[in-house]
């Protein structure tokens, strides 16, 4: 299993062969999913660091434009879904944690 794409070789005018790696395509597929299970964790655990992590990291997918589209809007949603929680759960109780 490859975790980068295959090198790509160029010639520039010179003559010169170069490899490159594209890698931006298959980072932000693994943005999006990282997004989506950090925000999914958050609901239950840590969810005043893993929401703003999964946030981060779905819009850096987004807008690098991944293929995931789908899988980074549901850590969007979930991100933001760990601070809500985390902000009913402090007002219920008045203090700067929850738990149940």
């Amino acid at each position: 299993m490859q975790l980068t794409a295959p090198a790509r070789r160029t010639t520039d005018a010179n003559g010169t062969t170069r490899t490159a790696r594209r890698t931006g395509i298959h980072d932000t597929d693994g943005m999006a999913v990282a997004a989506f299970v950090l925000g999914l964790l958050g609901l239950l655990v840590l969810n005043v660091f893993l929401g703003p992590i999964a946030i981060a990291l779905a819009s850096v997918a987004l807008w690098r434009g991944t293929a995931r589209r789908g899988r980074a809007l549901l850590g969007l949603g979930l991100g933001v879904a760990d601070l809500l929680v985390l902000a009913v759960f402090m007002s219920a109780d008045n203090t700067m944690s929850w738990s149940l």
